[in-house]
């Protein structure tokens, strides 16, 4: 089977772009959005429309495949590509995939998903833009498996010598701003983890981290009370955004005594914080959070730390599981371009013995969602983000809908 033609689509992802640096620089929020002039390159707004490009592969059977190009909230900030806006990239896409792949035969995954996501742009001579290889393979994926009459999980796992998971991934749920009410949905719908809460300031962690602890003082008994079924015992995982590092002057020792307060609020239940500090350096990050959970295991403290900042690629993913930089590492697939690269970090960090949260961001689509649940069935991370947007509900629908159905056709295919 062949690929006939490549046909491409504006789209709105389920979130927004926002311009990290205004925010960080004291941007004044009003209402949904923010006033300020941006700072980062290409914002015209702090906060604009989450724009996607739909990559349709139209085969020579009349089937078609397609993937959605989407790039994370904070594009262009921490060293990611620029913000992708669709009127830009498809003239892109057009000129750099079309080529690549019309009139090409259907072969494997693994080699299609190398050949796009290491393409050279002919103009700049670098590689494509994260987003446009995010698309580009999810779509890739899909003609494979169409092309063999089977689901993509199953492809993935043929290829990488696995199995289909025979029950679903963990599903961790955010809330956005809205952290008290909006876990309430999570509860009730029985989210395995929850509820990343998005303290991004030092407002929301609170002198000494109290307004932290606090918080999951009340997400310990909110869940208790709500519980859908008796034995509900959810992880809660917070991102912390660095602040804790702000708070207490990246103090390792006051921060690990502060961790050790917030695992003994969380009680009986388990606890995760992600992002605890920022070191402003992938070198820095690591060794710091290699010493915190070296200190945090000394002392018995029942708290995981999570990578998130500094660690935004396949090579980070293993620099990070190698130095055990944490207890777990978020693959943001949207930042690590090619799925077949959140694919291979998944399997590094499963094979070394460190966490693996298949994540990316609330500023997705639907389709790019649907396509990491199959990735998540087929590599068995130890939870999976619901995305996109910040509403819970939707998210949490599409990823649980998507994992249960293929359980379905796992057998039947």
């Amino acid at each position: 089977m062949k690929i006939k033609d490549i046909v491409c689509a504006p789209g709105y992802t389920g979130f927004f772009f926002d311009d990290q640096a205004a925010i960080k620089a004291g941007a004044r929020e009003d209402g949904n959005t923010y006033i300020g002039e941006p700072v980062t390159e290409g914002f015209t707004k702090i906060r604009m429309a989450g724009e996607s490009v739909s990559v349709m592969f139209i085969l020579d059977d009349g089937q078609i495949a397609f993937g959605d190009c989407a790039a994370v909230q904070y594009s262009g900030a921490g060293g990611r590509d620029p913000l992708f806006l669709a009127a830009d990239f498809i003239p892109i896409i057009e000129r750099e995939i079309k080529p690549l792949f019309v009139g090409r035969e259907i072969t494997n995954f693994k080699d299609m998903a190398h050949l796009a996501d290491k393409h050279i742009n002919s103009q700049t001579g670098g590689l494509l833009h994260t987003a446009i290889r995010y698309g580009v393979t999810q779509a890739i994926l899909d003609a494979v498996a169409k092309s063999r009459k089977t689901i993509m999980a199953k492809i993935v796992a043929e290829e990488y010598g696995l199995a289909v998971s025979d029950k679903l991934i963990p599903i961790f749920s955010q809330s956005g701003d809205e952290r008290y009410k909006n876990v309430d949905s999570m509860v009730i719908k029985g989210a395995d983890v929850l509820p990343h809460g998005l303290i991004n300031n030092l407002k929301k962690l609170g002198q000494n981290g109290e307004t932290l602890i606090e918080y999951v003082a009340w997400l310990a008994k909110r869940t208790e009370q709500l519980a859908p079924y008796a034995g509900y015992n959810p992880i809660l995982h917070i991102d912390v955004y660095g602040t804790m590092g702000l708070e207490f002057g990246n103090d390792l020792d006051k921060i690990a005594k502060c961790l050790d307060k917030v695992a003994k609020a969380a009680s009986p239940l388990a606890v995760r914080i992600e992002g605890p500090i920022d070191l402003g350096s992938r070198g820095a990050q690591i060794e710091g959070l290699a010493k915190l959970r070296e200190m945090l295991d000394k002392q018995g403290t029942q708290c995981e730390i999570v990578a998130d900042e500094w660690c935004n690629t396949v090579e980070d993913v293993i620099e990070f599981t190698n130095a055990k930089a944490g207890h777990m590492a978020q693959v943001k697939t949207p930042d690590l371009g090619g799925i077949d690269n959140s694919i291979e970090a998944v399997l590094y960090c499963k094979q070394n013995d460190f966490g693996a949260y298949l994540g990316g961001t609330c500023n997705e689509t639907d389709r790019s969602a649907q396509v990491s649940a199959h990735i998540a069935m087929a590599t068995k991370p130890a939870q999976i983000l619901a995305k996109p947007g910040m509403g819970v509900d939707e998210g949490f629908m599409i990823v649980f809908n998507e994992m249960n159905r293929i359980l379905a056709l796992k057998d039947a295919l």
